[in-house]
């Protein structure tokens, strides 16, 4: 599997776009978008790009949720390359696929799991493959180093769920992917989330 961080060209706000790719860009291999991010200059980008013989640059697209800086060019990709379009939201215009918590998606060569981490937004989702032991999180907010926020219980239970999975490499909707220690830093944030919403009852109960 290859993952590609797609770069655009222009000073906008917007969100990191990876590519995922077979290893040998198969016919049966998903040239697949994590995101498509907010920056129209990554469109010529993708067009520079080998996606395999007789492939589209783009097969499909996977959303992570539906805020701009992570869908903004989205109907630009559908106009340029044709692709399927993934996400949680039913509400989201241009969406093909309606994903639920628990399924798998394919991309590239390798399956991942959808993971439904509402905190960010309710529609936000994790895509983790196993094999690897990636995940691409969106704007979940996995990276929790204070145990002074605030928290619902879905949120604390995705967390959860996350901490259950072998994670190694963490790939964020915006920052540097983190390579070591993953475990561990979801580990602290799970604390850390636990603590805060125990402090918020205390505080209730005075």
């Amino acid at each position: 599997m290859k993952i590609i961080p797609i770069l655009g060209k222009h000073d906008i706000y917007s969100s990191n776009v990876y590519m995922v790719m077979g290893d040998w860009k198969r016919i049966e291999d998903l040239n697949t978008l994590v995101d498509v991010g907010n920056d129209p200059s990554i469109i010529e980008v993708i067009g520079k790009m080998n996606g395999g013989v007789g492939k589209n640059k783009v097969e499909q697209v996977v959303l992570t949720h539906d805020h701009s800086d992570h869908t903004g060019i989205l109907p630009l990709i559908k106009a340029a390359f044709h692709p399927k379009i993934y996400a949680f939201s039913p509400f989201m215009a241009g969406v093909d696929h309606i994903l639920k918590h628990g399924d798998t998606i394919r991309m590239g060569e390798q399956d991942f799991e959808v993971l439904h981490t509402p905190g960010h937004s309710s529609d936000s989702i994790c895509l983790y493959n196993k094999d690897h032991g990636v995940i691409f999180v969106g704007d979940t907010p996995v990276m929790i180093r204070s145990a002074d926020g605030a928290y619902e219980n879905a949120f604390c239970q995705a967390l959860i769920k996350l901490c259950r999975r072998n994670i190694k490499t963490i790939y964020f909707g915006h920052g540097d992917p983190l390579v070591h220690h993953a475990q561990e830093m979801l580990q602290t944030s799970l604390q850390n989330v636990r603590k805060s919403m125990t402090n918020a009852i205390r505080m209730n109960d005075i």
